[in-house]
């Protein structure tokens, strides 16, 4: 699914709203995820999901070419934890 196809899904849900205003409202939404996450905070989306900052420490990688150790650093990735709902329903 695309960011058309979701805005698409709003509009119909909501027959009164312009595309433009369902862009608008997702990419806000959006928006304000990327912020607190990048910020540190974890967001608990009920029913969905919650996504939360992980720090990785740094470590030593191997170049699967060479096979030489190589340093990695220390970085941040984000940790997506499903419902239970949406578990449920993706084991259907």
């Amino acid at each position: 699914m695309k960011r058309s196809d979701i805005v698409r899904s709003i509009q119909v849900q909501f027959k009164h709203m312009r595309a433009s205003d369902a862009a608008a409202i997702l990419d806000t939404v959006a928006n304000q995820m990327i912020e607190s996450v990048a910020d540190g905070h974890r967001i608990e989306v009920r029913g969905f999901g919650t996504f939360q900052p992980r720090a990785r420490a740094t470590k030593i990688g191997y170049n699967p070419c060479t096979g030489q150790p190589m340093h990695l650093d220390a970085s941040t990735t984000i940790l997506f934890k499903p419902s239970r709902e949406l578990t449920k329903k993706m084991n259907e």
